[in-house]
């Protein structure tokens, strides 16, 4: 019974004991957690295939791109367990045999042979730091046991696999397999997976981009070891053995540094991935690079590609060069508010296709404007007269656009581009104008891309893709059959065939349209090619200007190279661009000018035939402009006599007839024979008609169409000309070349210095919206 009684408190002792063993390390864990990995911030950035593009650095300097078992080779897993670990997932932590055999191995050899360290402990040293002494080796101990109480197996492997340390500044078997071997750790050879299983040991005595002797000695230990286990095939172990240490140059993560600033939010995860394509990344960096030395002092430039099946961004290069200081590189210029120059202009024409406002051919007048205070000009300083709506675009001319704009309505403009996915920023209270579709509004390069995948995604602007998880949004912009004509201008083919059952299918070719800011500010380029957009900026960041850098001489270069370079590759890859359905409401007319309408080509006012795009089978008649002189129309219904003379009504056998005429702005500019008194019939002195209309034609007086002016021998000073106008109405204005020279009033004259040779054009605009011009030289 005494017995019995003293068992009990033995085992009540005992118990009590245990229980209170336990309560001390659960409060030992609470007092002492284990310290697990938090967020420190370190990122890496990926390309599509998983490529790095760009690291950021925990607060030690250090990267790391996090892995699961299931993303590393099974040959390094092998490698690893094998040679650090055999009994990993076995041991509940520490293997009391390594642990004892390393303590043998290390009295009988009088220094440190053999660690004896499981992975465990290897990991929970990572995680606490400690120094090599008894009390470190119970800290150890400690964190080793907290590990396998938390943690299963594969999340302890886990963090070995993503904290091991491999040399410098790198963590983890990724971010090692990257920077040594230039490959994902998914596919590692037997050869490099020993080199990596290995390196953890002594990370900086056997980095092997430093040490490659030491490196390939201690792989050939681990592979050894793996044949003495037969974990894997003889002769796959001698042929690891056979192979010497190759290296890819040390690259740390370094592309896409703007896209990678952009993406790297707060909250964002440890591997942020995106939609790039790394060898094209770092094909146009090298070209970017190479194309500094052309920029002038200060300029940087932008370059984007998308592919317009899903809108994914392929290639994202915000500047030159981040670290140039002196280009402004650290700025983003894709996504930067800057003004779009002429490169809206073809959003434009489109609407006013799809408005029945205009088709392809539509008769549009370059010629001098005033609307208020507001005086446009053409780049090329000259105006052309008549011309198409598709010869307008495809020349960027201003005044035409101003016209159409004026036609189609500002704020209904910017309205529809908003809606359409390409806002236009516009200073605070200030209401679309004019101006606007010449760059007096800002929009940013990414936001143009956007709107100019249109003419490939039949008329559905759509936003652009950076990360895969990005979903595609699509607004509608323009209606496919005016996305496919303006494409077709843009493209080079601005005009139908002759005969209109000619064939309308085409593989797309690279459709394209340059834009200039005010003051040479920005420079811009932006094409449609067969599978990608591409869109290029050049400027300074700081919005000073170039003086000389336009869009066509700066940005459409560099952009028709990123072109040859995507149509290379897509070349070699066998890849053939898919042929380009045309809309079913497009089709071809014979026009006649200046009418703008179907006309017999015999009919006598069918002045010039040509063949247009049209849409839903209309034509819409010449647009006038809103300052067209009063009672000057583009029809005029004339009585004749059997003579042919222009007479009355009411004259005995008079007959009506109508006569198409130009445009009177553009009298200037036309042969003689199509001018108004030319094709107006001469007026019957028997029976006179009523007079057309009151305004008297303008002409310049002071020098005439073709002169060749010459300062006289004995003068030394710059050649003067005075001039001055007749007829019209009201107060003229003057140009220059396309610029604006002065203005006058209804009889004064105005002088001007001509300093250079060469030749010029003069062109007056009065009131009424009349124009004269006279073209004349400067000679020696």
């Amino acid at each position: 019974m005494l017995v019995s009684t003293r068992l009990k408190k033995i085992l009540c002792c005992s118990l009590a004991s245990v229980l209170l063993a336990c309560a001390l390390l659960w409060l030992a864990d609470r007092v002492w957690p284990l310290p697990l990995p938090k967020d420190d911030l370190a990122r890496v950035v990926l390309a599509e295939d998983g490529t790095p593009l760009w690291r950021f650095a925990d607060a030690n300097g250090v990267w790391r791109y996090p892995v699961s078992t299931d993303q590393v080779s099974a040959n390094y897993l092998d490698a690893l367990l094998t040679y650090e670990d055999r009994w990993f997932f076995r041991h509940p932590g520490v293997n009391p045999l390594a642990l004892g055999r390393a303590a043998w191995q290390n009295l009988t050899g009088g220094r440190v042979l053999s660690g004896g360290s499981t992975l465990s402990m290897q990991v929970a040293r990572l995680l606490d730091p400690h120094e090599r002494t008894l009390t470190g080796k119970v800290r150890q101990l400690w964190r080793t046991a907290q590990l396998e109480w938390h943690l299963s197996k594969d999340q302890i492997l886990n963090l070995y696999l993503n904290r091991a340390p491999f040399g410098g500044t790198l963590q983890g078997v990724a971010a090692a397999s990257w920077a040594y071997l230039g490959k994902s750790p998914q596919h590692l050879t037997h050869s490099e997976a020993a080199l990596l299983a290995v390196l953890p040991q002594a990370p900086s005595r056997l980095r092997p981009d430093r040490h490659p002797a030491r490196a390939q000695v201690a792989r050939d230990k681990v592979l050894r070891r793996v044949a003495e286990y037969r974990v894997w095939p003889q002769t796959a172990v001698d042929e690891a053995l056979q192979e010497p240490l190759l290296l890819a140059p040390r690259l740390e993560p370094s592309l896409a540094p703007l896209l990678a600033r952009r993406l790297n939010r707060p909250h964002s995860p440890p591997l942020i991935r995106t939609t790039l394509d790394a060898n094209l990344q770092r094909r146009l960096e090298d070209l970017l690079l190479g194309w500094r030395a052309r920029l002038p002092d200060h300029t940087s430039a932008a370059i984007v590609v998308v592919e317009t099946e899903n809108m994914a961004v392929r290639a994202y290069l915000g500047s030159v060069d981040i670290n140039d200081t002196r280009r402004f590189g650290h700025v983003d210029m894709i996504s930067a508010l800057r003004s779009p120059g002429s490169t809206l202009k073809p959003f434009l024409y489109g609407m006013a296709m799809d408005a029945g406002l205009i088709h392809s051919e539509s008769l549009l007048q370059d010629v001098p404007r005033r609307y208020g205070d507001y005086r446009p000009g053409n780049f090329s300083m000259g105006f052309s007269g008549p011309v198409s709506a598709s010869a307008a675009l495809a020349m960027s001319l201003n005044l035409p656009a101003v016209q159409l704009l004026e036609a189609y309505g500002p704020k209904r403009f910017a309205a529809h581009m908003r809606n359409g996915g390409v806002p236009l920023s516009l200073p605070a209270l200030a209401e679309p104008n004019l101006a606007l579709i010449l760059g007096g509004a800002g929009s940013r390069l990414e936001d143009l891309v956007s709107g100019y995948s249109a003419l490939a995604r039949d008329g559905k602007s759509a936003n652009l893709r950076l990360q895969p998880s990005d979903e595609l949004h699509e607004r509608r912009l323009l209606s496919p059959g005016s996305a496919w004509v303006i494409r077709r201008i843009l493209s080079g083919q601005a005009r139908p065939d002759r005969d209109p059952r000619a064939e309308l299918v085409q593989r797309p070719s690279l459709a394209w349209k340059t834009g200039t800011s005010y003051g040479f500010r920005d420079a811009l380029a932006i094409g449609v090619g067969p599978r990608y957009l591409i869109g290029v900026w050049i400027g300074r960041p700081d919005g000073t200007p170039v003086p000389g850098q336009f869009g066509l001489a700066s940005a459409a270069p560099l952009m028709l190279q990123v072109h040859d370079v995507l149509s290379n590759r897509d070349s070699q890859r066998g890849i053939v661009a898919p042929v380009q359905a045309v809309p079913g409401n497009v089709g071809v007319a014979a026009i006649c000018w200046p009418l703008g309408q179907p006309l017999n080509k015999a009919d006598p006012n069918c002045r010039r035939q040509r063949f247009a795009w049209t849409l839903d089978h209309t034509t819409p008649p010449t647009l006038l402009a809103a300052d067209q002189p009063l009672g000057v129309g583009l029809r005029e219904t004339i009585w004749v006599n059997a003579q042919g003379l222009r007479v009355g009504a009411q004259c005995p056998g008079a007959q009506e007839q109508d006569i198409a005429l130009w445009p009177a702005p553009l009298e200037p500019w036309l042969p003689r024979v199509e001018r108004r008194e030319a094709r107006l019939p001469k007026a019957s002195t028997q029976c006179p008609p009523p007079a057309l209309h009151s305004v008297t034609p303008l002409s310049i007086v002071g020098v005439r169409d073709g002169d060749r002016l010459r300062q006289p021998a004995a003068s030394v000073q710059a050649l003067r000309l005075t001039v001055s106008a007749l007829g019209g109405d009201g107060r003229r204005w003057w140009f220059l070349n396309g610029a604006p020279l002065g203005d006058s009033a209804h009889q004064d004259s105005l002088s001007t210095t001509l300093e250079q040779r060469g030749r010029y054009e003069l062109s007056v605009l009065d009131e009424g919206g009349q124009t004269a011009r006279v073209g004349f030289s400067v000679v020696e």
